[in-house]
């Protein structure tokens, strides 16, 4: 399928960028300008069920397939949150980017203690600001309105799909290409258990303190910090 873009700066670089669950391309607002800024041509994809793009079947091959048929392979920078990060894992091999950045991937959803039930996801979309502000306390207010938006196009039959996920360890066995791995503080998907294993198989990996799951959000100057030598 081909998915949804939007663009920003006329750099002779290319950064892409994916998102997270229930998101689209506009979680990328001031990531896609601050790159554009440091010279790179960004695109960011809608996934499918998500923003402008079509609705189909969702599973991670699927996201993968999508991103392949839609993004030129061999970016210098490729950079997926969440759910993106998984997708992004699955697609790195094909897309071959000259740096990857995971951010907070859905990399395990079966993590000790944690209570993971996809249909939290679909109760979600009804969720009215009072919720997200109080959920998201650091949000700027112009991303409490862009997650709004993006609820109300996001195609809640998305969130079902994720249930094989949580029995499932998709952790990476090794990095395709140079990988750093952006962590929040703390994460509820990558232990530090995790993070130290991803370690000893290749990754970097950095943690942006006391920042939420979505880090460019939560605090964008630490993430854009935690980025350092990566862009």
């Amino acid at each position: 399928m081909q998915l949804h873009t939007e663009s920003w700066g006329e750099g002779d670089r290319l950064a892409v960028l994916i998102h997270g669950i229930m998101s689209d391309h506009r979680t990328w607002r001031r990531v896609g300008p601050a790159l554009a800024d440091l010279g790179y041509r960004v695109l960011a994809v809608d996934l499918r069920g998500h923003g402008a793009s079509g609705r189909g079947a969702y599973t991670p091959a699927h996201y993968a397939d999508d991103l392949v048929e839609t993004l030129p392979a061999g970016a210098d920078l490729a950079i997926g949150h969440s759910l993106g990060g998984l997708t992004l894992a699955l697609a790195v091999e094909r897309l071959r980017p000259a740096r990857a950045v995971f951010s907070d991937p859905a990399w395990n959803l079966s993590l000790p203690g944690l209570d993971f039930d996809p249909s939290l996801f679909s109760q979600f979309k009804r969720a009215g600001r009072e919720q997200v502000r109080l959920l998201n306390p650091r949000w700027e207010e112009a991303d409490v309105d862009i997650e709004l938006a993006t609820l109300a196009l996001w195609d809640e039959a998305t969130a079902p799909a994720l249930a094989p996920l949580v029995d499932q360890d998709l952790l990476p066995a090794a990095p395709v290409v140079p990988s750093l791995v952006q962590l929040a503080d703390p994460s509820f998907l990558i232990s530090p258990e995790r993070a130290a294993l991803l370690r000893e198989r290749g990754f970097e990996v950095r943690s942006v303190a006391g920042a939420g799951h979505t880090i460019h959000r939560d605090d964008f100057d630490g993430f854009m910090a935690a980025l350092e030598g990566w862009i």
